[in-house]
């Protein structure tokens, strides 16, 4: 499996699982666990230019965000669609999705790891990762 390097300006995550527990799921893992999982679906599906963002501390809407991006709509979706089966049928953890019908940019909140897979296109429009970059907003 490849690394995947952040972008300039985003924190690297560190594979060593910490004790933060995710809770709700048939079978527990850490967000760093869940983390791992996701990032290796992503890279079994060739996702492209997947960053990943450390929220802890700065978001109450999960540990982690991941960003990337598929070559098409079709792609985009059956990136989604992958990544969901897999968390679903691997620990038992149902996902919720947005966007998968249209194919642009969909959304999948696995709990403490939010994912958004982009079309390109999409994704240089929307520019997250500026938005979420350590420091930005900040005068």
């Amino acid at each position: 499996m490849s690394q995947t390097q952040p972008a300039a300006g985003l924190q690297a995550v560190s594979a060593a699982p910490m004790n933060n527990k995710v809770q709700g799921a048939e079978n527990d893992v850490t967000s760093e666990e869940l983390l791992q999982l996701i990032l290796a679906s992503l890279e079994d599906d060739k996702a492209e230019e997947i960053v990943t963002i450390d929220l802890r501390g700065r978001s109450s809407m999960g540990d982690y965000m991941v960003i990337c991006s598929g070559r098409s709509s079709r792609q985009v979706g059956a990136i989604a669609e992958k990544l969901m089966d897999r968390l679903k049928q691997d620990h038992g953890r149902t996902c919720k999705i947005e966007g998968k019908e249209q194919g642009d940019w969909v959304l999948i909140d696995s709990a403490d790891v939010i994912v958004h897979v982009f079309r390109p296109e999409v994704r240089e429009f929307y520019q997250l990762e500026k938005m979420w970059m350590p420091g930005a907003g900040q005068a």
